[in-house]
């Protein structure tokens, strides 16, 4: 007897383990989760030291190995650190291993990104403004894929018409996407860019509507809108704008993306796993205001990521867990930010509520998925305290519509899990009926590495779920208005008989006369 217990305990725990948004098969939520590995995070010291073997791709539907370089001898792609990449003199054959992630783990698919901030633009403005430069290109693209198996590439040029560019790279750009695509097509490689997500780069650099033809997905780099370099306290990704006139956020990016032509399916919305650190001009003033308090042009750097004004969310934990340290929390509502300060010292960074919102508005807008920058600076080895507000801004929609007499109609729709049983115990469910009421049932905070990642996963699926709940019950406030009006066409046709007829005996009586 107690055998057969043990078996069913056994067989519950693999029935939840396969429904669990993050199993080993990947997210199950049908969104895709991009994750960029930034490749020179093995050369970080200490706890920030990031290798293959911290990575958790079941937290991932796509990987991208961070980055290759293009030679602008030859115009062809190749490998920015041959040890770290390739096999060859006893190299550390990141390329392979990486791939090789597939076979545990079938449901990856594994790119190469080309470019990044430090490869510049002028090289790549070069290549693509001419056809047999672009040629060389893509068919030295085609014998890399091959050669180290990847399938297929993602491109961040950084930025065309900017930093060296010319006018021209805006037709280039798409000139080289189309000749890659048309390569690609046969063999069923997948191609990818990261596009940056500022109005004036969006506007200069890319035809959008022509990208969003050719490009399988279009990762928007909804981050570093605001940094030391403006001498002011800025978000690093705000929601929305501090300001009626402000451009620079992620709802104004994905409105101007949508605007111009991109498929919502195709948009894939970057999440930072790091922040932004600043130093006050004046360590007394007492209320921070983003976009208006003053900071100075030089500022502090993470233990690890050893980059001033740049703070990996692990060192942001390190900073939060040290008892010892002076660090006062705080939100900034207007751009749903959290930020530290210490004095002169500020650190504006994301966190899992901060995630989660932004994950809301992507769902909102039906967009294809989430990409991460860079997965390698999540807390990856486990140190954040676990933060049980990650979930507020769901929990607030929930009080706003469980007792709203159209949610009640609604679930007679929607077939939603009995939460009383057993197979319906499985953390993936997090909206489910118990006793005729509608409940949300929400992840416990708890010990764990990859806060950001799980959030995202998790934060995804909650979404998906409140927003079917939510566009029923519109569909039914529509279906009540269009009834409405059709009463009252009724009863105005019929008014406006009864008053035709009233005339006629009217004109009919008076003949008569």
């Amino acid at each position: 007897m107690v055998g057969k217990v043990s078996l069913i305990f056994l067989i519950v725990a693999l029935m939840a383990s396969v429904m669990d948004g993050q199993t080993l098969g990947g997210p199950m939520h049908g969104k895709v989760v991009v994750c960029y590995v930034a490749t020179w995070a093995v050369y970080r010291p200490g706890e920030g030291k990031y290798g293959l073997a911290d990575l958790e791709p079941s937290l991932c539907t796509h990987l991208i190995y961070s980055f290759a370089g293009l030679d602008e001898s030859t115009m062809s792609i190749k490998s920015l650190d041959p040890w770290q990449d390739l096999e060859k003199d006893y190299g550390k054959a990141g390329y392979k291993n990486l791939v090789s992630l597939k076979a545990r783990y079938p449901h990856l698919k594994v790119t190469v990104a080309i470019g990044g901030w430090n490869e510049g633009s002028s090289k790549y403005s070069a290549m693509a403004s001419k056809p047999e430069t672009r040629a060389k290109f893509v068919q030295s693209v085609m014998f890399f894929l091959n050669t180290y198996k990847f399938d297929g590439l993602d491109l961040d040029w950084e930025y065309p018409t900017k930093r060296g560019g010319n006018p021209e790279d805006k037709a280039n750009y798409v000139a080289m996407v189309k000749e890659l695509k048309d390569a690609f097509e046969p063999y069923g490689y997948i191609l990818t860019a990261a596009l940056g997500a500022g109005k004036d780069t969006m506007e200069s650099a890319y035809d959008l509507a022509k990208l969003s033809r050719y490009l399988d997905f279009i990762h928007m780099m909804c981050y570093d809108y605001h940094g030391t370099w403006d001498n002011l306290v800025g978000a690093n990704a705000p929601l929305d704008g501090i300001g009626d006139n402000d451009v620079l956020s992620v709802k104004y990016t994905i409105e101007y993306m949508l605007s111009h032509g991109v498929s919502p399916y195709k948009m894939v919305l970057g999440l930072p796993m790091y922040g932004r650190t600043f130093i006050l001009s004046d360590p007394n003033v007492k209320n921070i205001k983003f976009g208006v308090t003053p900071t100075k042009s030089v500022t502090f750097a993470g233990p690890w990521t050893r980059e001033a004004g740049f703070i990996g969310y692990n060192e942001v934990c390190a900073e939060i867990t040290n008892k010892s340290s002076k660090w006062t929390q705080h939100w900034e509502e207007k751009t749903a930010t959290p930020y530290l300060r210490d004095g002169e010292r500020v650190i504006v960074y994301d966190n899992p509520r901060s995630i989660a919102v932004k994950i809301k508005m992507a769902i909102d807008y039906g967009l294809g998925g989430l990409m991460v920058w860079s997965i390698d600076t999540d807390d990856f080895k486990g140190g954040c305290e676990p933060e049980p507000g990650a979930y507020q801004d769901f929990v607030d929609r929930y009080n706003d519509m469980v007792d709203d007499p159209l949610l009640q109609e609604a679930l007679k729709n929607l077939n939603l899990p009995d939460g009383n049983r057993i197979e319906n115990l499985s953390r993936r469910t997090s909206y489910v009926i118990s006793n005729n009421k509608l409940h949300l049932r929400l992840p416990e905070p708890e010990f764990s590495n990859y806060a950001l990642m799980r959030t995202i996963n998790d934060a995804t699926t909650i979404a998906l779920e409140e927003k079917r709940i939510l566009d029923e019950m519109k569909a039914i406030t529509r279906k009540n208005e269009i009834g409405d009006t059709d009463d009252d066409k009724g009863s105005a046709k019929a008014i406006a008989g009864s008053v035709i007829c009233v005339l006629l005996c009217v004109v009919f009586a008076f003949k008569l006369y």
